[in-house]
């Protein structure tokens, strides 16, 4: 992903991955069929930490407020550590081929659903369709590359309160909607 993230999916070649790990750039299709399918293992990987860290967070129930908080905090902490990740999906998402792209998705989707299930319980009077939007809004936002800056991230508490600060907001402020 840190290869990814720099240098772009042409700008990696087997190669600059195999050293990257300590093995030739030829040994890397011992393990993948190609460079693709290894984009597709570190994006569905990825996914699959988020939906795990979710459910972690959802399993333990409790108040939806409590919840929400701790989904941002499981989040925040994503992001300041896979940021690279979260680069590499942005501009390399279309790389992947088909069977990647669809697990992929999936596992974004389900979890969106599991923001979505607290942003319910949280708020109950509002239409599930519109909370779906709202907790696809936040995801998409991460995928655009809505990430604290090298530099900021650095300054891990000042990153993780600024980070903290923009999901509440757009996820709380659903109580002053009409």
């Amino acid at each position: 992903a840190r290869l990814f993230a720099a240098r772009g999916f042409d700008g990696v070649s087997l190669e600059d991955l195999g050293a990257a790990v300590g093995i030739t750039g030829p040994a890397v299709y011992r393990h993948f069929s190609n460079k693709r399918a290894l984009l597709g293992a570190v994006l569905r990987r990825a996914s699959e930490r988020l939906l795990t860290g979710g459910r972690r967070v959802t399993a333990v129930g409790g108040e939806p407020e409590a919840q929400l908080r701790e989904l941002i905090d499981f989040h925040v902490e994503f992001a300041l550590n896979d940021a690279d990740v979260i680069r590499v999906h942005d501009r390399d998402l279309a790389r992947l081929g088909e069977d990647d792209r669809h697990d992929v998705r999936r596992l974004q989707r389900e979890y969106v659903e599991l923001w979505t299930d607290v942003l319910e319980r949280l708020h109950p009077d509002r239409p599930s369709a519109d909370l779906r939007i709202r907790a696809r809004e936040k995801a998409d936002a991460d995928m655009l590359g809505i990430v604290p800056p090298r530099e900021l991230r650095a300054r891990r508490a000042a990153a993780a309160a600024l980070l903290l600060a923009l999901l509440a907001t757009v996820l709380f402020a659903l109580r002053q909607m009409v």
